[in-house]
């Protein structure tokens, strides 16, 4: 019975895998008609969180892509030989922890770097597209003196934190942080323009927000 529960964990790994090798692809395909952002001070204005680097372009030419691409191609293989060994022997009744944690390591491990995307009809998150429908909302922080971000890196002090509420994913940490106060002006107007509203915490007034748009 509990190889009959990891072999279903490890297809469902698999399956995983795979499908965020398509979301990568179809994401670099649509970045390329992005409302926002489109120019090199755009990208320069958007920094991924914990690399503290600023975001780059979605192309199967970088090495982040590439990390994927053929990334996905072992860890497929070390699952199905994991999962060989996990059948074949005993191994699962005296290190079943260790199997899992493996397992976890190996799936974890296949990732792009984050990114954020306006398009006309959605928004790519993180090399994934959803429609406009599946995004709940936003929010934005100042990162002033005492942000829990403040003095992690000297590129995001006194910038913002903008949270992305997507439906169905209410456990992802779904944020970027943007350098200046226009640039999360813009984020904000092209969102506000497809009806999607948010709270905004910031110290200056949002003259050219939409008053749909909430204040703490």
């Amino acid at each position: 019975m509990l190889n009959i529960i990891f072999t279903i964990i490890f297809i469902l790994g698999i399956f995983y895998l795979i499908r965020y090798r398509i979301n990568l692809r179809k994401a670099v395909q649509l970045s390329k008609d992005a409302l926002y952002p489109s120019n090199e001070k755009e990208f320069k204005s958007i920094v991924i969180p914990t690399e503290w680097r600023e975001m780059e372009y979605l192309s199967k030419n970088t090495k982040s892509y590439q990390y994927v691409k053929w990334g996905t191609v072992v860890a497929i293989l070390l699952l199905v030989t994991l999962l060989v060994i996990v059948l074949l022997t005993d191994v699962l009744g005296t290190s079943s922890f260790s199997i899992v944690s493996l397992f976890f390591v190996i799936i974890s491990a296949i990732k792009h770097r984050g990114n954020l995307f306006i398009l006309t009809n959605g928004i790519i998150f993180d090399s994934k597209f959803y429609p406009f429908s599946n995004i709940k909302g936003y929010e934005v922080e100042k990162i002033s003196r005492w942000h829990e971000l403040y003095g992690l890196d000297p590129k995001i002090n006194n910038g913002y934190k903008f949270i992305l509420n997507i439906k169905n994913k209410p456990f992802s940490p779904n944020f970027i942080l943007v350098k200046d106060y226009a640039s999360i002006e813009k984020i904000v107007d092209l969102l506000e323009k497809e009806g999607i509203s948010g709270i905004i915490n910031e110290e200056k007034p949002y003259s050219t927000v939409n008053t749909s748009t909430n204040k703490f």
